[in-house]
């Protein structure tokens, strides 16, 4: 009979996965972690990759992200910060010392919740893709965005 892993343990797949996120801020989707772990640990399967994100998530040792409706994304930074999305390309940027606000207290008060945490996403065209687009195309961007504010 095979003896149950306890889980609070912190196994080699564990560490290689909070190892890599560390080296790779690009805020990776569990397939694209998969892929990167599958270097150091050729056999580690994908709902290995699954299973043990949802366990560091879930204990605060890792940041799971709903940024991208698609899939998850995870972070190795676990300190409060936010994020920008490239609408372009998707690729996510962190965004530390923002000035604290107190939203919280103030959605809290019109409303009958107990905040508990927000998740405000920021949206912009990241360096790369500015230099990829026409500046013809990236002027009526910027002209849309100015007739919304």
């Amino acid at each position: 009979m095979r003896k149950s892993m306890p889980q609070n343990r912190m196994t080699i797949q564990r560490r290689i996965i909070i190892e890599e996120l560390k080296q790779h801020n690009s805020h990776p989707t569990a397939e694209q972690l998969y892929h990167i772990v599958r270097e150091s640990l050729p056999r580690i399967s994908l709902g290995t990759i699954y299973r043990n994100l949802d366990f560091l998530s879930k204990n605060n040792i890792i940041r799971k992200l709903d940024i991208d409706k698609e899939q998850a994304r995870y972070d190795a930074v676990i300190k409060e910060h936010y994020h920008v999305r490239c609408i372009r390309c998707g690729k996510i940027g962190d965004i530390f010392n923002l000035p604290k606000t107190d939203i919280e207290k103030e959605v809290g008060k019109l409303t009958d919740f107990v905040i508990v945490d927000y998740l405000p996403e920021f949206k912009g065209i990241c360096p790369e893709c500015i230099n990829k687009t026409k500046s013809e195309e990236l002027k009526s961007i910027t002209e849309d965005k100015k007739e919304n504010i």
